[in-house]
């Protein structure tokens, strides 16, 4: 047997250690349950007032309006009033950008998908988005957990 030869084998056989295990326990079906974890998103202590007339907020006033706001996305649905979701996606924790042409909440991280209900629509993401309560009082939003 020659140095060459043997050097080979033990290499090959040192891969086989180190990826083989890694690679059956990947393969093992999970006993993860996303519905078994609870949505993150902001904890409101005191409800978010929100005066849609001021400059900041203007944008809420049309259908098709999002606007983030203490890491809650509020988006104005136009014939079903509004809604307000966590902002940050459920997979990594980046910021999510509300597309009227799709009507749903986008990922730019990643590329999860969830819908104005805070379902996913499409993964990576396997969590929904934390929902809040909306209620509109002349010009006044009101938001709450």
């Amino acid at each position: 047997m020659d140095r060459r030869f043997l050097i080979q084998r033990v290499l090959m056989g040192t891969t086989a250690l180190v990826l083989v295990p890694g690679i059956l326990t990947s393969c093992e079906k999970s006993d993860y349950n996303p519905d078994d974890r609870v949505p993150l998103g902001p904890d409101i202590k005191n409800d978010i007032k929100i005066d849609i007339t001021q400059s900041e907020y203007a944008v809420l006033a049309n259908a098709g309006g999002s606007k983030v706001v203490s890491g809650i996305i509020v988006v104005n649905t136009g014939t079903n009033g509004y809604v307000a979701l966590s902002a940050s996606c459920t997979h990594a924790g980046a910021q999510i950008n509300y597309s009227s042409g799709s009507n749903n909440l986008q990922c730019p991280s990643h590329g999860s998908v969830f819908s104005l209900t805070g379902s996913v629509i499409e993964g990576p993401a396997v969590l929904a988005l934390k929902t809040y309560s909306v209620s509109k009082s002349g010009n006044i939003l009101t938001i709450k957990e």
